[in-house]
């Protein structure tokens, strides 16, 4: 296992860098001079040029990149161009809320997704089958700012139930969660039908049930644990999902997350508080990666027994 492990571990370097790599590439190349954007328009070109010899920004493309790579070695990935605070510091202010968000819609895709999933596989064709497939449907084709200004129109200005922006309550989170999540619980239901589907189909569920197992034993003990393999990968990938979709939703409710902080930090051309917040959601979402291919393993015994 701990080979398993290691080896996962080493997967991430690659993609960690390659992340960094590319996003440096588009900001480098994106129109607009971050010189200008900080300074105003009313800044001398002498002043300009100062603060584009200050930060770097007059240096090539590699030569700028090898700096940002060997100072984030040493945990510096820079300072702010508009508050000239550490970009680590503003990102690990905001980071706490957007990560909050991704998990509570992910609890929810999963709470309602896996059982939704399961009872409908069992029931195929039935009315129950039927309306949470359409819902299913409504939820992957509905846009998130749509969702949450509708769920804003309704629940906050016309019942006055739930806050319409914030994230300082219990109360608060309901509506942004809701709306993260509701293509997530559609994505998870569909897929953890379809491998019920499959899996249901299998000799060994025949014969379990040839045996006179009961069917509630057949579905949650032989046939489950199958079908949650990919459904555990699903529940991995759309976790990195909810952290890039976290910005509408931000936006929309005025949460001061990561998201959010990333939108602002693009209209000022804030290149090392884009990268920063680009890099951290790298690396949440690289260990949550790690963390699924270890649930992975602990649901298939196959991939502990390769590295024994």
């Amino acid at each position: 296992m701990f080979k398993y492990i290691a080896r996962r571990i080493l997967f991430l370097l690659p993609v960690l860098v390659g992340v960094s790599f590319i996003v440096f590439s588009l900001l480098y190349i994106t129109p607009g001079d971050p010189a200008r954007m900080v300074l105003g328009d009313q800044a001398t070109e002498e002043a300009v040029q100062e603060f584009r010899n200050k930060e770097g920004l007059n240096d090539p493309f590699l030569v700028q990149y090898g700096r940002y790579v060997y100072k984030a070695l040493q945990g510096d990935i820079g300072r702010s161009y508009m508050t000239r605070r550490p970009v680590s510091d503003e990102i690990l202010s905001a980071f706490p809320s957007t990560i909050k968000l991704a998990a509570l819609s992910m609890v929810i895709a999963i709470l309602l997704g896996i059982p939704f999933g399961i009872i409908s596989a069992i029931r195929q064709y039935s009315l129950f089958d039927s309306v949470t497939m359409v819902f299913a449907m409504v939820g992957l084709s509905m846009p998130v700012f749509w969702l949450g200004i509708l769920l804003i129109l309704f629940f906050s200005v016309q019942l006055r139930w739930l806050p319409s922006s914030g994230f300082d309550s219990l109360a608060a989170m309901i509506l942004p969660s809701i709306t993260l999540a509701a293509q997530s619980v559609a994505i998870v239901t569909r897929m953890t039908r379809s491998s019920m589907l499959e899996v249901v189909r299998q000799d060994y569920i025949r014969t379990a049930r040839a045996k006179g197992q009961k069917e509630s034993v057949v579905i949650w003990r032989h046939a489950l644990g199958n079908a949650l393999i990919p459904v555990v990968t699903v529940v991995g990938l759309q976790f990195g999902h909810l952290l890039g979709g976290a910005v509408l939703t931000e936006s929309i409710f005025s949460i001061p997350g990561v998201g959010r902080l990333m939108v602002e930090a693009i209209k000022m051309r804030d290149y090392p508080l884009v990268q920063g917040g680009v890099l951290y959601i790298a690396i949440a979402f690289s260990l949550v990666n790690l963390l699924v291919d270890l649930v992975y393993a602990w649901v298939d015994p196959r991939i502990k027994a390769q590295y024994k």
